[in-house]
């Protein structure tokens, strides 16, 4: 199995930056394409970004589009989500995640989708 361990949160201001990462273990991190999920409380998990096992390919969710980047380093095993231009409204626990082989909507996935989701990271962005 494939172990993921999220860092990087804390709190900013709005406007400011924050850079997540995501450290794999145990498996083929390159055979996944990855993703970015992101929960408040009352809320469920929602898609962010996801990038494919090449890195070649990406998709954001809306809200987040120009202000956050995707990035992966499969010789490193890790996973970046650099955050840009930050609003209160992004407050979240943020989860790295590998996406189950085989999915159709390998880039748009839901929650059923995933294979392996790492612990979360704290995100807060006071205005």
């Amino acid at each position: 199995q494939v172990q993921l361990v999220e860092s990087g949160g804390g709190l900013v201001q709005t406007g400011g930056s924050l850079s997540l990462s995501c450290a794999a273990s145990g498996g083929a991190f390159s055979g996944y394409n990855m993703a970015w999920f992101r929960q408040t409380p009352g809320k469920e998990r929602e898609f962010v970004v996801a990038i494919s096992w090449g890195g070649q390919s990406t998709n954001y969710e809306d809200s987040v589009k120009g202000r956050f980047t995707i990035s992966r380093v499969n010789a490193k095993n890790t996973m970046y989500l650099q955050m840009n231009a930050l609003k209160p409204e992004d407050t979240a626990v943020y989860y790295c995640a590998a996406v189950r082989r085989g999915t159709l909507r390998a880039l748009a996935p839901r929650t059923s989708d995933i294979a392996y989701w790492g612990q979360g990271t704290q995100v807060t962005v006071s205005s």
